[in-house]
């Protein structure tokens, strides 16, 4: 029996998720920026509105990054070495979060939207049957005018159910349109990392030079249960400049 595609169960980031992203930007540039500690858990649960639980389970994930270390009779201590750190290789950021921890403003352009149907290589990546109708979406993205990313986006076609897909506004971020509009939340990224020449097609929308190689991320996202929902080819130039947390377990 031909193998379908089932649409992942909807649900979006939880109460824990979206206080880990607050504290992290308080972290950087909000009320903690100048801190060495945190607050109690106690304290950060009336702050927040939220329970000891919630807070407990943010303080975990940043924690796990390395932005923060906690310990008996000290407290929760701020990395401020690991927090200031820009664009880490080893967290998917958006490509719009990127731009900006640059200190440059990001801008999409050069926006293509098709459907095709999907390739044994990106079936395989979207664990659906070759041929299923996937979406498609190929953009520049800009800072502060310089071409600096180009992205390919595949979508099974059927997350978007009756949802017109052709509506929405693809210049936005790929992670804000499936939360924002499907409510699904892309918790973990899988990469492979690859220097490239890419195609003189790709290499002449990015405007460099005969002699200057690409950083080609080949990605994949994972929803819930381990479900891949989006596969990614993202081609940068070397305005960026990432950096990498490696810590030992």
């Amino acid at each position: 029996m031909e193998k379908t595609y089932q649409m992942p169960h909807m649900g979006g980031a939880t109460i824990s998720t979206r206080l880990m992203s607050r504290l992290l930007a308080e972290l950087r540039s909000g009320e903690f920026a100048g801190s060495t500690r945190l607050p109690s858990e106690v304290e950060l649960a009336e702050k927040f509105k939220v329970s000891r639980s919630v807070v407990r389970d943010a303080l975990a994930g940043l924690e796990r990054e390395g932005f923060i270390e906690r310990g008996r009779g000290i407290g929760t201590v701020i990395q401020r070495d690991v927090v200031s750190m820009v664009n880490r290789m080893d967290i998917k950021y958006e490509y719009n979060d990127l731009v900006t921890g640059m200190g440059a403003r990001p801008r999409a352009d050069k926006v293509k939207l098709y459907e095709e149907k999907a390739t044994e290589m990106v079936a395989k990546k979207l664990q659906i049957e070759p041929g299923t109708p996937v979406v498609v979406c190929k953009k520049r993205i800009l800072a502060d005018g310089k071409p600096v990313i180009y992205s390919i986006d595949y979508l099974p076609k059927a997350l978007f159910g009756q949802l017109d897909y052709k509506q929405l506004d693809w210049g936005q971020p790929i992670f804000d349109i499936l939360e924002e509009k499907l409510g699904i939340v892309v918790d973990t990224d899988m990469a492979s990392l690859l220097a490239t020449n890419a195609t003189p097609e790709v290499r002449q929308l990015l405007e460099i030079g005969p002699d200057e190689a690409l950083l080609l991320m080949d990605e994949v996202g994972y929803y819930k249960l381990s479900r891949p929902i989006l596969h990614s080819h993202g081609y940068y130039t070397n305005f960026f400049n990432f950096s990498l947390l490696r810590k030992k377990f």
